[in-house]
């Protein structure tokens, strides 16, 4: 049993000082979002006299966001899926396959990992555009598989690695093929890494606007970041319809993490440990 003593005390406040400073920017965010338009520009840290959440509601409407919010699922969703499925089994392959070359592709995708994307940002866009796929869902799927496939790779082969073969080499003497053994046996013991490849990058391709505005930008295939940067540019004035829609564009990535994290901690810890 530990002790509770008057350094704990120190220690409890101290992190509670810290959670705190991190609330402040939420709490102008929300307040200011729920204010009217003159309160808004008076007295933008005050708690709002009158709430009016039909701010949300104009947001919504003026900035389009229900069409940028969709385009952001099919980004997010098609990414992942691909990250998912491809990753899964290209890390399973060298993690089975013991030799030079599973040695070498391994490698490469590390590689891939310390490299900046920004360095074939010019020639991955010219060649995008000669297919016609610039300012399309497919373009920016596929450039954002390029770019993440080294993480997932990386994840997946360190968790294949640690996988008892026992299962597979039943599944083998049963006569199943090594892609059912795959889909059937071993993906399914790597639910954990699965999860936490979903979450880490289904998180950072929602609130990407770099790559967005590069690609979709002056079209309807927009997400969410770049519709609430077109926003502001459009209601600067207005910051309270600013804010609603930045809270609008945040609030499904912020449910999504609290209902997730703890399998995006399992798939950390579970691959430590194995």
């Amino acid at each position: 049993m530990h002790r509770y003593t008057w350094r704990t005390l120190i220690r409890e406040l101290a992190l509670f000082a810290l959670a705190a400073l991190w609330w402040i920017p939420l709490y102008f965010l929300v307040t200011i979002a729920l204010k009217p338009d003159l309160e808004a520009l008076a007295s933008p840290l005050s708690f709002p006299s009158q709430i009016e959440l039909g701010n949300f509601g104009t947001a919504w409407t003026e900035g389009s966001l229900g069409r940028a919010l969709a385009n952001s699922v099919i980004l997010t969703v098609g990414t992942v899926v691909l990250l998912v499925a491809l990753g899964s089994l290209c890390a399973y392959t060298i993690a089975r396959r013991a030799g030079a070359m599973s040695t070498t592709l391994y490698l490469l995708f590390v590689i891939g990992i310390i490299l900046p994307f920004q360095l074939g940002l010019v020639p991955t866009y010219a060649a995008l555009r000669e297919l016609g796929l610039v300012g399309t869902y497919l373009g920016l799927i596929l450039f954002y598989t390029g770019v993440w496939m080294p993480f997932s790779v990386f994840l997946y082969t360190g968790f294949a690695r640690a996988l008892p073969r026992d299962y597979e080499e039943a599944a083998r003497v049963d006569g199943a093929s090594q892609l059912r053994i795959f889909w059937r046996v071993v993906f399914p013991l790597l639910r954990p890494v699965t999860g936490t490849v979903a979450i880490f990058t289904g998180l950072i391709i929602w609130n990407d606007f770099f790559l967005a505005l590069i690609f979709l930008s002056g079209t309807d295939n927009t997400p969410l970041p770049v519709a609430v940067y077109s926003f502001v540019a459009e209601f600067a004035s207005r910051w309270n319809l600013v804010f609603a829609a930045v809270i609008v564009a945040l609030l499904p990535a912020l449910c999504f993490f609290v209902v997730a994290q703890r399998q995006l901690i399992r798939g950390f810890t579970g691959g430590i440990k194995t």
